[in-house]
């Protein structure tokens, strides 16, 4: 899927968009729609088919009106998206103070961002190198640089620590999307694919050619009953990671 990134819409108007902007004089009739409903409408659609199915005249079909009359509301696809970015993230906005100490803290920033990318699998499409300053998107960051704050970390190391949280997620639910999508795409189980696979492997495997592989290939299969366990995964990497950061702290 091609990659859309955030930043490519018009600064005056997104930052009128995001923040709000006095009312302007409107003539004729009530406006029909909200941006907010174009927003709505649009995030639905990523969400239910990909942001390859998101465009101006799909989202104005939802809404039952004219792609030219949401125009007036959102000038494009760029603002559009830019929108829905920082829309989505006010789910993550949390007060910080949450018990059990710096850990507890960092590890709900993860879960709540993984939980975040498994209801909106869009975002993995989406670059934020650029990252539009929108009030949710700075609340969600201030949140998650909570997490971290007065344990003993520079400024600097506060934003690298939540970034490379950040990364993590995206790598790990990465994987979990693509295990979890395979039986839809593919028309198979794990099982099933297994089942099909496993006798043409045996034809030509040597396993005193890769002992290791043999070894704990059979291992981890045994466990997971499936190829991979993306969740357990997940979970055995966080905690090594929050381990990590904690040999940083005490490093101090």
């Amino acid at each position: 899927m091609t990659t859309e990134y955030t930043g490519g819409s018009d600064p005056k108007r997104i930052m009128e968009l995001l923040w709000g902007s006095p009312e302007r004089v409107r003539r004729g009739p009530k406006p029909r729609l909200t941006a907010d409903q174009i927003i709505e409408a649009a995030t639905a659609i990523a969400d239910a088919e990909g942001l390859a199915a998101l465009s101006m005249r799909r989202v104005a079909e939802r809404l039952g009106v004219t792609a030219m009359s949401l125009y007036t509301y959102v000038p494009g696809k760029a603002e559009l998206l830019d929108l829905m970015l920082d829309r989505v993230c006010a789910e993550t906005a949390k007060p910080d103070d949450v018990p059990g100490g710096w850990r507890a803290r960092l590890e709900l920033v993860a879960r709540e961002a993984y939980a975040l990318y498994l209801r909106h699998p869009w975002l993995l499409h989406v670059a934020t190198n650029r990252p539009v300053p929108g009030p949710n998107l700075i609340a969600q960051y201030d949140y998650q640089l909570a997490a971290v704050e007065g344990i003993g970390l520079t400024d600097v190391e506060m934003d690298l620590v939540v970034t490379m949280v950040g990364d993590y997620v995206h790598g790990a639910v990465r994987s979990a999307l693509a295990a979890a999508s395979l039986p839809k795409d593919t028309g198979k189980t794990d099982d099933e694919w297994w089942a099909e696979i496993a006798p043409q492997l045996e034809k030509v495997y040597d396993p005193d050619r890769f002992p290791l592989a043999t070894r704990v290939g059979a291992a981890a299969g045994e466990e997971y009953q499936a190829p991979l366990d993306p969740a357990r995964a997940f979970e055995f990497g966080l905690a090594r990671l929050l381990d990590g950061v904690a040999a940083l702290i005490e490093g101090r």
